[in-house]
């Protein structure tokens, strides 16, 4: 019987285990998870008498792949309860104009747009004049946001949404691996504006544009685990080195040697290098160069009558260095249920590119300056009923520039029969990661059928 490994027990491990086992029931596959759960990020905390989202919250429902495995597990799917954002202004929270990619969709709603002065609404409004100039190359996705609509605009409006998603600096992110639309939209339209202007009126009436298992993001890889099963899930075993054994492999743990003749690597990317040092050197080191950010979640649940306090939006973003938070969800807002009653519950996010430092502080620290901003903007207490801060430690794989190019590296230099998935190379959400893993395990089941015919031809 043919033998596959999966080492890293989070969503990408996980869907590729069981894509695996949906392909031949009869495989042998053994997830190795370092941690006493599986899971990864997408876990929950208890708060209060609350299992709230401790990781992502949603995930993108216009990218099928996670939708469609959601309903293969059986898991009903939720949309928000309210929509539209804001942003964080010196003046307070301003709703943020339509946009597309968060690039401003509406020129009139642009020229009204109260957080841009009139010489940053001017900047953007350029966009509709400049010449285009797509480059050949990849380029940081703050060059090409700063060259069509200007420095405030890419500021104030477009940095926070976008930037947000990777908690990374616009200016060392690549256009190519992060939003390669964008770079379309110059080559195709001859200005970002017009593009997103299209761009909304295809997207009108095509649904919400995240949804999440009703019973909250961290149902995935439990149901991911009882459909594998729980036995092929090992938990509290991480793995040491992977090494070859002839044409198979073996992975070493501290409970012993597990022959392999396909190896899944679905770690963090510096903890594959780590597993691939020896045997694989030249994949290690383009592996080591893939840098990472930490971030925080900080959840606040706020006393009976409360709620109303909470504009009827799914939350707001933060301007780079504005604010102790880069961005607040507005969590009984967005996901209503009816377990929060009359409360109040936000989660806020904290850490990201250049502002990590504010994770150094204690958990209390963080939590009373969090809850003094969000009580400066909205009619909330200072100080919430409840509260707990989750890190998560070099979480978020940043994409520079020639990101690509470096993954293409790290997979020309792997040998037949190891392959790395996850959210450091090809997509950093959860649906880019499910097509990532479905993907992987298409190419393992080639492998490991072309392994079995040549044993049979010898």
């Amino acid at each position: 019987m043919s033998s596959v490994v999966v080492i890293g027990g989070g969503v990408a491990g996980l869907t590729t285990a069981y894509r695996l086992l949906q392909g031949d029931p009869e495989l042998s596959v053994t997830v190795l998870e370092a941690a006493d759960r599986p899971g990864g990020r997408l876990t929950s905390l208890e708060i209060a008498d609350l299992e709230i989202d401790a990781g992502p919250d949603s995930f993108v429902a216009r990218k099928p792949w996670a939708v469609e495995l959601c309903h293969e597990l059986g898991l009903r799917l939720a949309e928000p309860g309210a929509s539209g954002a804001y942003i964080w202004t010196d003046s307070g929270l301003v709703p943020l104009p339509p946009t597309a990619l968060g690039i401003p969709a509406d020129v009139g709603a642009l020229i009204r747009w109260p957080a841009l002065s009139r010489v940053g609404r001017f900047g953007a409004l350029s966009d509709l004049v400049r010449k285009a100039r797509p480059q050949d190359n990849d380029e940081a996705l703050g060059a090409l946001l700063r060259r069509r609509v200007g420095d405030e605009a890419t500021d104030r409006l477009v940095a926070p949404l976008l930037g947000g998603l990777f908690a990374g600096d616009v200016d060392e992110l690549g256009v190519r691996s992060t939003f390669p639309e964008l770079a379309a939209w110059e080559r195709t339209f001859g200005s970002l504006i017009r593009a997103a202007r299209a761009a909304s009126k295809a997207a009108s009436g095509a649904g919400p544009i995240f949804v999440k298992p009703v019973a909250g993001v961290h149902a995935l890889p439990r149901s991911l685990v009882a459909a594998i099963g729980d036995l092929r899930v090992r938990t509290s075993t991480g793995a040491t080195e992977v090494v070859r054994d002839g044409e198979a492999f073996v992975v070493r743990t501290a409970d012993g040697d597990l022959g392999a003749d396909g190896v899944v690597v679905a770690t963090p990317s510096f903890a594959a290098a780590d597993l691939l040092r020896d045997t694989v050197p030249d994949a290690a080191r383009h592996l080591d160069q893939i840098r990472y950010v930490s971030t925080a979640v900080v959840a606040l649940v706020y006393g009976e009558g409360t709620a109303d306090a909470l504009p009827d939006a799914t939350g707001f973003v933060v301007p780079k260095e504005c604010a102790p938070m880069t961005a607040a969800t507005f969590l009984s807002r967005k996901w209503p249920d009816p377990a929060f009653g009359d409360r109040a519950v936000v989660r806020c996010f904290v850490g990201a590119a250049g502002t990590e430092d504010v994770l150094d502080a204690a958990d209390e620290d963080i939590v009373d300056a969090v809850a003094r901003h969000l009580a400066a903007l909205l009619p909330l207490p200072e100080r919430a009923d409840a509260s707990t801060v989750v890190r998560w430690p070099r979480s978020m794989p940043q994409y520079g520039v020639g990101h690509l190019d470096r993954v293409s590296a790290i997979e020309a230099a792997l040998p037949s029969g190891i392959f790395v998935v996850g959210n450091a190379y090809r997509g950093v959400g959860i649906a880019d990661t499910v097509r990532a893993a479905t993907e992987v395990a298409e190419r393992v089941r080639t492998h490991v059928a072309g392994t079995v015919r040549t044993e049979k031809v010898r």
